[in-house]
């Protein structure tokens, strides 16, 4: 008897405990019968979510509105806020000191390529940030690019590569970007890509092309060129706005020819001229020669003989430096020029008022000697 009644102690001990263990797996508030029950969301966190949604300009974070549209300043597409954190992409990272991201981008032909295996390993490449809608140097530095192009000549995409990586992917399209191509009549070798935001930005920080906002700075990021040969390690940083003969030469260097074309110092000492430096033609040259033409007709943007005989003197400074705002007031002139001429922007040169006017005269003077 006290054997039976030992076991039935033992047994009720055993149901007890495996209920208590049971019971202590399941979270508080829920029981067998229950479904668990949504958990209250903290009141900070639904205020936060309820408010209205903030935009600000990648390249100018003091510019914030609370609807979208562009930046005042460059002209980029506002980029919404997130509450959430920036998810990063898993990558493979190939060749030296982790520089080159093996990330997936886009060409204007919607072909989907490798960073480092497709674009860049073993190969002489020069790379540059833009995009479309730039009112800035974006433009400029594509048409003198296409200068440096055509002096480098059928080397292009065979032992020189270009590459535009828009850094406003989410505007900038395969079909918009393919677009641009034909509008600057881009040659081959030179590829323009597009890819995730967060992808773009990991390749520009990892090649130093990268910069910090400026506030001061309309643009929004600096007209770099990155020059390299992957296979050698040589790399060199130049400005995209460079003098279009010294950035041609500097890519045969890396290609490996000799700079035959450059005479040397010491070959000058005796025949060295002094140099006659006219303001008016270097202005030109440097921000008026890769679209215009004075006097051997239509480049990217009309041949400009005799322009300052035909417009009038104050729109004239007016289009040299702020063409934009002329088209935002639908100036008829500036309006039809926009439209006949593929609707490529001229940029802003950023030129003082006495430069602008050098440049009127230079082109006045041009225009009488033809």
């Amino acid at each position: 008897m006290k054997y039976k009644n030992a076991k039935l102690l033992l047994l009720g001990l055993l149901v007890v405990s495996i209920t208590l263990v049971i019971s202590s797996q399941i979270p508080a508030g829920h029981g067998f019968a229950q479904r668990p029950q949504p958990q209250k969301q903290d009141p900070q966190k639904q205020a936060a979510q309820k408010q209205d949604p903030e935009y600000s300009c990648p390249m100018h974070p003091e510019v914030k509105s609370k609807k979208p549209g562009s930046c005042p300043k460059c002209g980029m597409t506002l980029k919404q806020k997130s509450t959430e954190p920036e998810t990063t992409t898993n990558i493979d990272v190939n060749s030296g000191p982790n520089r080159f991201p093996n990330v997936e981008l886009i060409t204007q032909d919607g072909k989907k390529v490798h960073f480092y295996d497709d674009l860049i390993k073993g190969k002489v490449v020069a790379i540059e940030l833009m995009y479309t809608s730039c009112k800035y140097n974006c433009p400029l530095e594509t048409a003198r690019l296409v200068q440096v192009q055509k002096l480098l000549g059928d080397r292009m995409g065979k032992q020189v590569f270009f590459y535009s990586i828009t850094i406003e992917p989410d505007k900038d399209t395969p079909e918009v970007l393919k677009d641009y191509t034909k509008k600057y009549h881009i040659g081959p070798g030179w590829t323009f890509l597009t890819g995730r935001e967060a992808d773009i930005k990991l390749i520009a920080k990892r090649l130093g092309l990268d910069s910090l906002p400026n506030p001061n700075d309309p643009d929004g990021h600096t007209p770099s060129l990155l020059v390299g040969n992957e296979a050698t390690g040589i790399w060199m940083r130049n400005s995209a706005l460079d003098n279009i003969k010294f950035l041609a030469l500097k890519i045969e260097q890396m290609i490996g020819y000799e700079a035959s074309t450059v005479e040397t110092v010491a070959a000058n000492k005796t025949t060295a001229a002094k140099l006659d430096i006219d303001k008016g033609q270097y202005l030109y040259t440097t921000r008026c020669a890769a679209c215009h033409t004075i006097g051997h007709g239509d480049k990217v943007g009309p041949d400009l003989l005799g322009v300052t005989n035909v417009r009038d003197l104050n729109w004239l400074r007016r289009i040299i430096s702020e063409p934009d705002k002329l088209i935002d007031e639908k100036d008829p002139i500036a309006t039809s020029l926009f439209t006949k001429y593929s609707q490529i922007r001229m940029p802003r040169l950023g030129l003082a008022e006495m430069d602008v006017n050098t440049l009127i005269d230079y082109l006045k003077t041009q225009s009488a000697s033809v």
